[in-house]
């Protein structure tokens, strides 16, 4: 299936695994699993391409996702990112995401007159953002359980 996003260009190819692929997924899956390992392709010619690590994580990741019945999206992103589509990767509005730019919490780059974000800067942000964010739920959760508002046998009765 393809997809067009707004504002790109690219499409977007979506993959869904055949039921009579399961078990070859299952398969490949447990082989990149394996520690200390070098994947590699093998070329019509029989010569052999070790995959470089950046690869080999998208395809763990893409077959780990197939293996558990997911659909796969490939979304190819620049380097440097408009303040649109840094706003969208967040899911923040572009108001928000400018007001963050100029707190300084996201570094961002000048061209002329526009912003733009480096992808990393942006991953870092998101990452340290969804850490912080972690901590404050089990501080909270903590928190309500020390003032007898949640405990265990509560929470597996709602299950």
């Amino acid at each position: 299936m393809k997809t067009i996003i707004p504002g790109q260009n690219l499409p977007i190819e979506s993959v869904m695994a055949q039921e009579q692929e399961a078990l070859s997924i299952k398969h490949l899956e447990s082989m990149l699993q394996l520690e200390g390992s070098q994947p590699k392709l093998v070329g019509a010619n029989g010569q052999e391409i070790p995959i470089p690590e950046s690869v080999y994580q998208i395809l763990h990741q893409a077959v780990h996702a197939l293996a558990l019945g997911k659909i796969i999206s490939v979304v190819i992103q620049d380097r440097e990112l408009t303040t649109q589509k840094a706003a969208d990767l967040l899911k923040v509005s572009r108001p928000h995401l400018i007001k963050l730019l100029d707190q300084g919490e996201i570094p961002c780059i000048r061209v002329g007159t526009h912003r733009r974000v480096r992808f990393d800067d942006l991953m870092k942000y998101k990452e340290e953002r969804d850490t912080k964010r972690r901590e404050g739920i089990k501080q909270f959760t903590q928190f309500l359980e020390a003032e007898g508002f949640y405990d265990d046998e509560s929470s597996e009765l709602d299950q």
